[in-house]
């Protein structure tokens, strides 16, 4: 649990943020992920009460970084904000954001993974990725793995547990786990190995049609289980740097991923949230995540969040032998390899 029992699904970021106050003060802090209307601007203009050294912000539309911008610069006229461009279903974009991110940050204390994509059709990246596991995943594994030069010159400075990744995940993830003999969705489910079917008992409108092999559902839920093991793994190879990672569901809340939805998707979401947030609302976990102290004192496998606390994910989203394996198509998918233990 966070340090605060009372913290739950109707807490707000603005209240969390006027909670650790102390600990955003001074801090470095990315945010990838920031338009107008979406939990990245409320965890931006939440954050940027409370007086951190450096927010930076990114998004894939400078205009829509600009808009957020203009609203900070009028709570906070003299607080450094730094717009960055990123695509993350582009590989290309990544690394030239990353190595830009770099220079302008060298020791980086936040790194607020918020960014993600819902499509209603089957899409793939540059690289000829499914484009939920492509950007959701693999862009933001490929970027967190460029920045950690930043994020653990940032630990060896400050105390233990204080510099945190943030990545945000969906209780969506019991949908799917990740099928690695098929993360593209080509096959028909039949022809999966059982541990990488969804779960049984599914509504049909979850399911590929007859005759189909991609669901944008159990698409995006594949995603949001590869950002959970992604947490675990780097929660394994840094807690002993200082690092500290948490996945974060941020609840049922009407941002633009629902927005993109056909009718019939939006009517069958509307249905799966019994307490509908508002944006201030959805917010508040991810800054728990990202400021509790009290978080340091969770054992390292209490990294899935939800409603401000603590929470349980499913079996596939925290096994360590899946993550190992998740990690090795991971970096087999961006043509690099990363060894945590060397930084």
């Amino acid at each position: 649990m966070a340090s605060r029992s009372e913290f739950g699904e109707s807490t707000t970021a603005t209240e969390v943020a006027s909670t650790f106050s102390e600990h955003i003060k001074g801090k470095t802090i990315l945010i990838v992920g920031v338009s107008p209307q979406s939990l990245g601007e409320h965890i931006a203009v939440s954050t940027a009460r409370h007086s951190p050294s450096h927010l930076l912000l990114a998004s894939r539309t400078p205009s829509k970084i600009s808009t957020v911008i203009s609203q900070i610069n009028t709570i906070s006229p003299t607080l450094k904000v730094t717009p960055t461009t990123i695509d993350l279903s582009s590989q290309t974009s990544i690394r030239s954001a990353a190595k830009e991110i770099l220079s302008l940050a060298p020791k980086l204390d936040i790194l607020i993974n918020n960014a993600a994509v819902n499509v209603q059709t089957y899409q793939e990246t540059e690289q000829g990725i499914e484009m939920h596991f492509g950007t959701n995943h693999i862009g933001l594994f490929l970027l967190t793995n460029l920045l950690l030069p930043s994020i653990i010159a940032a630990s060896t400075s400050s105390k233990p547990g204080e510099t945190r990744i943030v990545n945000l995940t969906s209780a969506g993830h019991r949908l799917s786990p990740v099928r690695f003999s098929d993360y593209n969705f080509k096959k028909a489910i039949e022809d999966l190995p059982e541990e990488e079917r969804p779960p049984p008992g599914l509504p049909e409108k979850l399911m590929p049609g007859k005759g189909e092999t991609y669901n944008t559902f159990l698409a995006y839920g594949q995603s949001k289980t590869a950002n959970i093991l992604f947490s675990g793994s780097l929660n394994k190879e840094l807690g002993e740097r200082g690092v500290r990672t948490y996945a974060v569901h941020p609840g049922s809340i009407w941002t633009g991923l629902a927005r993109n939805l056909d009718e019939e998707g939006q009517e069958l979401i509307k249905k799966t949230g019994k307490f509908w947030k508002t944006g201030d609302q959805g917010a508040a976990g991810t800054l728990v995540a990202a400021f509790d102290p009290a978080l340091n004192e969770v054992p390292a496998g209490g990294y899935y969040m939800a409603d401000c606390q603590v929470a349980e994910a499913a079996p596939s989203a925290i096994d360590e032998g899946i993550a190992k394996k998740l990690w090795s198509l991971s970096e087999e998918l961006v043509d690099e390899k990363f060894d945590l233990k060397s930084l």
